[in-house]
């Protein structure tokens, strides 16, 4: 898999802002970039190089976090002065604002639909906003220090918390409960994040390390200790197989979740790099730091490999909507890197594109099940990956390729029998169809709970308008 991929570049950078670059997001049509600073500033930076960027004043202290809304239409931003601002990114800089929390708010994420917002302070809660007119929906208790960061899932029914508490929280959103704490015990999460399957975890620590967990299982699938500080930030690649992350090391890395090894180390920032995202499509990341810099680097993912996973995975992730339980055999990783080969392609900027010392140990990523994968053993007996499946975006549309090609690449590539391929594909196929039929079984289920839940709510205010018209 390794061999598609070609290394990062460098594509443009930004300066503008006057501090720590906090937060980043790119806007769904790739046109966009936002960014908030220390310096209470939040800016849109257009990819287009004769477009001026925009620059938004209306905080009165550090922007911790932006967000763009899937539509692209909105831009989110968190502030130390206590609000949150929705702004309309364009040239006129209008927003609105609302007192979000009674201290800093440290993070702002909209729901996949673009309804909700939640957030998440220093006051220890984290609280669900409607998107429109920023109405109170309600506010989850049960942290007992700052929460960093509040992430919905990408079926909007779960959010994802961490807090200087080191632990990281689980939440239903619909019963408002924590059905879940993961616990931090050399540091805590600065950051954490949905895999775009929705069924694990990422969390960027102060510990140095990155930790992916499995949010059925509740078992931790990889450590990755590669960094030699603070993790800041991390951002998945849509497709699901990478993920990037940020460090006061003043590095990014590149990992390769399947292969659980890191591919590259980025050089670039001056500094610690506080902040990282890819793009929707992958295409493109950006990354921010303390000497004030916005880099857009090009990813050079070949995404092609995953362009049936990309079909399958949308059918998929929105259907898996409720987490269960698996009983898999939980591997380890330990990703401890050495330097295979290293690039220059400016002299400010080196890559270096690592390898791990210990084997891959691909069988524990495959618990997560973001990969509807066919494998089989080798003569060495390690597992050999046939075909993926990755996260569908709104903005790309990749080529696709046919079950018959697949078929044929997977038998030239590990010895799988064509026939045995075809019968794989069938049986994944078969298992979507099932998944939908659950998922819209539990949407149906969901809708008659809800009316059922209202028509209790109205047969009680009726009778005590009828108690009390009886006493009077």
């Amino acid at each position: 898999m390794t061999s598609a991929l070609s290394d990062p570049t460098l594509e443009r950078h930004f300066k503008g802002h006057r501090d720590t670059v906090t937060s980043v997001d790119f806007s769904c049509n790739m046109k966009q970039i936002a960014t908030g600073s220390v310096d209470s500033r939040v800016m849109i930076w257009n990819m287009k190089p004769q477009m001026r960027a925009y620059r938004f004043d209306g905080h009165k202290d550090a922007v911790i976090s932006v967000h763009f809304s899937p539509s692209g239409h909105l831009v989110a931003s968190a502030s130390r002065d206590k609000t949150v601002r929705l702004w309309v990114p364009s040239m006129k800089a209008e927003s609105t604002v609302f007192r979000a929390h009674t201290a800093t708010v440290r993070s702002v994420n909209f729901s996949g639909d673009g309804q909700t917002l939640v957030t998440a302070s220093d006051d220890k809660t984290i609280k669900v906003w409607t998107t429109h007119r920023q109405k109170f929906l309600f506010s989850l208790n049960q942290h007992i220090n700052w929460v960093r960061c509040a992430k919905f899932s990408p079926d909007d029914r779960l959010i994802v918390s961490s807090s200087d508490d080191k632990t990281i929280k689980l939440w239903d959103k619909n019963s408002r409960e924590c059905i879940h704490s993961f616990y931090e015990h050399a540091g805590y999460a600065n950051y954490v994040d949905f895999h775009p399957s929705g069924t694990c975890i990422a969390a960027a620590s102060t510990d140095n390390s990155v930790k992916v967990w499995d949010i059925r299982s509740h078992k931790m699938l990889q450590h990755y200790k590669v960094h030699s500080g603070v993790v800041n930030s991390l951002s998945f690649h849509p497709a699901g197989n990478f993920l990037i992350t940020a460090s006061s090391d003043s590095t990014m890395k590149v990992l390769d979740l399947v292969e659980g090894k890191l591919l590259y180390t980025l050089h670039g920032h001056q500094g610690p790099v506080t902040c990282v995202a890819f793009s929707r499509t992958g295409e493109y990341f950006s990354s921010g730091g303390s000497d004030e810099q916005v880099m857009v680097w090009k990813s050079n993912f070949d995404c092609a490999e995953f362009s049936d996973g990309v079909r399958l995975q949308h059918k998929t992730a929105s259907s898996s909507q409720t987490p269960t339980a698996t009983s898999t055999t939980h591997f380890p990783l330990n990703s401890h890197a050495s330097v295979l080969r290293s690039k220059t392609s400016d002299p400010a900027q080196q890559f270096k594109r690592q390898d791990s010392q210990t084997a891959a140990h691909t069988q524990s990523y495959r618990q997560i099940g973001i990969q509807s994968r066919a494998s089989h053993s080798n003569a060495n007996g390690s597992l050999s990956i046939s075909s993926s499946t990755a996260h569908q975006t709104q903005t790309q549309s990749l080529p696709q390729h046919s079950p018959q090609g697949q078929a044929q690449s997977q038998a030239s590539d590990g010895g799988v029998p064509p026939g045995l391929a075809n019968t794989l594909e069938h049986i994944i196929g078969q298992l979507d169809i099932l998944t939908q039929t659950v998922s819209i079984l539990e949407q149906r289920l969901t809708l008659t709970e809800d009316k059922l839940k209202e028509c209790l709510e109205n047969q009680m205010e009726i009778g005590l308008h009828l108690q009390r018209s009886e006493e009077a």
